[in-house]
């Protein structure tokens, strides 16, 4: 469940964030959170490809 949040409550979590980590800090937070979640997809997406090569050789192995 994705909880809603209002435009109150986000401005809120920015100003915590930007007081714990400083306005130096955060381009560096960004980015090493951008690379991480693109270095989650690339292995979710192998994932997804190593699944779809075992069954292509199930589906060629039956008769």
């Amino acid at each position: 469940m994705i909880p809603n949040f209002s435009f109150t409550e986000i401005l809120l979590i920015l100003l915590v964030v930007l007081v714990l980590f400083g306005a130096g800090k955060l381009p560096e937070v960004g980015r090493a959170l951008g690379e991480g979640i693109r270095n989650f997809k690339k292995a979710l997406s192998g994932e997804e490809e190593k699944i779809k090569e075992v069954k292509g050789e199930e589906i060629k192995g039956k008769p």
